[in-house]
């Protein structure tokens, strides 16, 4: 298969798998299943063009392992710590109220659009499996540590976050333990992280530039549609003062040494 008809098998797949996830939806009436089934899509794609593409085997190898074991502990993640016994996110809420003519066909095109960015944030994916040459070991190296560091980062900010909430006494209060006391998102950082591995294991390709939409869409989007802007706004509205202070004094995105708080 050209990589033409891959990225359109792919779509078609995303298409499929959001179309059950908005019949989920419609039965559950909680949209929080989209991101699930967002961060398994890429999963599920990454495995099949691993398996369809005819690159260089151990890029297909080392794509399968990473972006499968990246995709789909997030998906478990986000599936056991916002969608099962929880409320429907905010964000899906507001939409429900504004949509509230002709609700689940306006929700089916939204779970579409979703589809196509799944597509979309997994042609890295593609284009490494596509290519034939063996990729240089240090490459191979380097997308090793950073995949173990971004993963493992992004765990470990999961864990401190839900150990830090399942103290009542913390109830009100902004997590500063860990790797909160550096970032305020550590977690969008790691996870944005995990996207250069791709540019490096498409290193030496003339098409290693579209590997870059990766990280370059995945930044956009934790900095200004649905990541650190929503997520500092229902801070905000939750945690008034202790959060702005928190703000001022810790970085936003990129982990580094906090102020001292005033």
């Amino acid at each position: 298969m050209t990589g033409l008809e891959l990225f359109l098998a792919g779509w078609a797949t995303a298409a499929l798998l959001m179309a059950l996830a908005w019949a989920v939806q419609w039965r559950t009436q909680d949209a929080g299943v989209v991101d699930v089934t967002w961060a398994a899509g890429l999963g599920v794609l990454a495995l099949g063009y691993a398996l369809l593409a005819n690159g260089d085997p151990l890029r297909r190898i080392l794509v399968a392992i990473m972006a499968g074991g990246w995709s789909f502990r997030l998906a478990a993640y986000l599936l056991i710590n916002r969608v099962i016994g929880k409320s429907e996110d905010g964000r899906y809420q507001r939409l429900r109220a504004h949509w509230h003519e002709r609700l689940q066909l306006k929700f089916f095109g939204f779970f579409q659009a979703q589809a196509l960015l799944t597509a979309v944030f997994a042609v890295p994916f593609l284009v490494v499996t596509m290519i034939l040459e063996r990729p240089p070991l240090l490459a191979v190296f380097a997308v090793a540590l950073i995949w173990l560091l971004a993963v493992g980062g992004e765990t470990l900010a999961d864990r401190q976050l839900a150990a830090w909430r399942a103290d009542s006494a913390h109830r009100g209060r902004t997590c500063r333990a860990g790797l909160w006391r550096y970032s305020r998102h550590p977690n969008y950082f790691f996870e944005w992280l995990h996207w250069w591995c791709y540019p490096l294991l498409a290193w030496g390709s003339p098409a290693l530039w579209l590997t870059l939409i990766g990280p370059a869409l995945m930044l956009y989007t934790l900095l200004k549609v649905t990541g650190i802007p929503y997520t500092e706004q229902q801070a905000l509205a939750s945690r008034g003062d202790d959060y702005r202070a928190y703000q001022c004094s810790t970085s936003a995105f990129i982990p580094w040494f906090p102020k001292r708080e005033v």
